[in-house]
């Protein structure tokens, strides 16, 4: 029997994701959640005010629930994905992935909750947001040098030893990967349906990964992740209905790098999530440029608002951003099987 254990756990996702809409929107509105806009943003993105944000819990609640709704079917029917959980290394790097990305999610919830009630679109402190995020990625990794973690693999050189010598530097480099990725995705989330987009792109390429690789727990959980942001696009796609806030994109990035790390090569998130480095990038020689120049490289940063000055619509770059991310995420794939 073909094992739809997957299947399940993103149409689960979607259904959920997009049918919680219904109830998580108009309820967001009732409690005047609305998106103030930057002063310093597109002027044409002063027609977003008062959009319904924080709309990243109904990705939340659509993965936490496939997954439930694929286990509980996997333990039915006997597929990889209970039967790997069974085992406490699996159990541990799936449960540690999860619980590392829903502590994402509530320092973004905590963040916008703040935007919301002040009415500023100022939440937490930078000091305040990195103090949180490098916490919860410390512990994270922590948790997965505990349960056993020994080696990281790297296309073409083969598994590297990071318990001791030379490879101990896989940790600290970890850290700053898992902090800066989840801040990366965060500010990619600046156009209707764009961080959802390219993410649902790059989660399908790790379903095809975890699924060559005979990973259940990484298949599972990549495919809800893209049924989620399916979901979410049905609401999110311009003129959206509501934004995910960083409640949704801290997630989404958490969500991102724990599928990395489940298949033991997170080096493959590079190319997977290179609009995510793009963007971050962007930002980052914007703002080191102009502090030594005056000078601005790009029109606005992040580079997705550069594009927009440039005349491009928002669909357009979504469009040619995804198309991005697939293309780079099929190189990804490609040289993950090749290099084995």
């Amino acid at each position: 029997m073909r094992d739809i254990t997957a299947l399940i756990a993103a149409v689960v996702a979607f259904a959920v994701t997009m049918l919680s809409g219904y109830i998580v929107i108009p309820y967001l509105k009732k409690l005047k959640f609305g998106q103030t806009i930057l002063e310093i943003g597109p002027k044409w993105h002063e027609g977003k005010k008062g959009t319904p944000t924080m709309g990243g819990i109904m990705i939340i609640f659509g993965v936490i629930v496939s997954l439930a709704a694929a286990y509980g079917y996997s333990a039915v029917s006997g597929s990889d994905f209970a039967k790997e959980l069974r085992e406490s290394f699996n159990l541990s790097v799936f449960l540690s992935g999860i619980l590392m990305a829903l502590g994402m999610g509530a320092i973004g919830f905590f963040d916008d909750y703040i935007k919301v009630v002040k009415k500023r679109n100022l939440g937490l402190t930078a000091k305040q947001k990195t103090f949180l995020q490098l916490l919860v990625s410390a512990l994270y990794l922590m948790t997965l040098a505990l349960c056993g973690v020994k080696t990281t693999n790297i296309p073409f050189i083969g598994d590297i030893n990071i318990t001791s010598g030379i490879g101990l530097v896989f940790w600290p480099i970890a850290l700053m990967f898992v902090y800066g990725f989840t801040n990366a995705v965060n500010l990619t989330d600046g156009l209707d349906g764009l961080a959802s987009s390219v993410t649902l792109v790059g989660a399908c390429a790790f379903m095809l990964v975890c699924g060559f690789f005979g990973m259940g727990h990484g298949n599972a959980s990549a495919a809800a992740l893209a049924g989620a942001c399916a979901g979410f696009v049905i609401w999110n796609s311009k003129p959206a209905k509501v934004f995910m806030g960083d409640t949704g994109s801290m997630f989404l990035g958490g969500m991102m790098v724990a599928l990395s790390f489940s298949t033991g090569r997170p080096i493959i998130l590079i190319l997977i999530g290179i609009i995510y480095l793009i963007e971050a990038f962007s930002v980052m020689l914007q703002v080191g440029y102009y502090k030594k120049t005056k000078k601005r490289i790009f029109k606005m940063a992040p580079i997705h608002h550069h594009f927009e000055m440039c005349g491009w619509s928002e669909e357009k770059v979504v469009f040619v951003f995804s198309l991005i991310t697939l293309v780079a995420s099929i190189a990804a794939i490609v040289l993950t099987l090749l290099g084995r």
